[in-house]
């Protein structure tokens, strides 16, 4: 299970390999052995979530803990349905140093790809009520990941405006880092999503 130590990880003063070797050398080698033991907590976790979700999810992604030149400052992963795997809308899950989050998502670096546009992703807002989901944050696709979130219920009559034709919303739930250590955060991931999946399933029913 995920605890609140897997997010404590996050709080470095540098991710950057040239950053390190210059200021802090003797960090890089302990740093990346908690970065892979801890990673490898992560895939466990997301490897569960799809062996309990099953079918007709495709395996998920699961970001590395690196990418080359530096480490995460989070832990990403998503699913998709197998169907659907040309479609930029994802269910997410992120670990930062503040939380976990499970959310629908648009998947913005796979966007060009995508048979499904972004006004077809948007569509899900068209069925959203609050006895569902009154109690489900959501925010702005480029609001800032650290971010304090609104729950539906308590938006203002208008909260629900795009931005612009290239903004879109998130919906989904949190567990701060210290809640982590009083649930079982898989529990809360594979629930979470299948209380998505309405959500998920009416992007590609508007748009089939």
């Amino acid at each position: 299970m995920l605890t609140p130590t897997h997010c404590d990880l996050f709080k470095q003063p540098f991710f950057q390999f040239a950053q390190l070797k210059q200021y802090c050398p003797e960090r890089i080698a302990p740093l990346k052995s908690a970065y892979k033991n801890a990673w490898q907590d992560w895939r466990d976790e997301i490897v569960q979530a799809a062996c309990e979700l099953g079918e007709p999810f495709a395996p998920p992604h699961i970001e590395r803990w690196c990418n080359g030149w530096q480490v995460r400052a989070h832990f990403f992963a998503y699913f998709k349905y197998a169907q659907y795997d040309n479609s930029a809308a994802i269910l997410s899950v992120l670990l930062n140093r503040r939380r976990l989050t499970v959310s629908l998502d648009w998947h913005a670096y796979r966007a060009n790809r995508s048979a499904y546009s972004l006004a077809q992703y948007n569509q899900w807002l068209d069925i959203l009520d609050i006895p569902t989901w009154g109690d489900f944050d959501i925010w702005h696709g480029n609001d800032d990941e650290y971010a304090d979130y609104p729950q539906l219920a308590t938006l203002p009559e208008n909260g629900l405006n795009l931005r612009d034709p290239n903004d879109f919303f998130c919906i989904g739930k949190h567990l701060a880092r210290d809640d982590l250590a009083n649930h079982n955060s898989l529990e809360f991931i594979v629930a979470t999503i299948r209380q998505l999946l309405p959500l998920y399933e009416q992007i590609h029913i508007q748009a089939a």
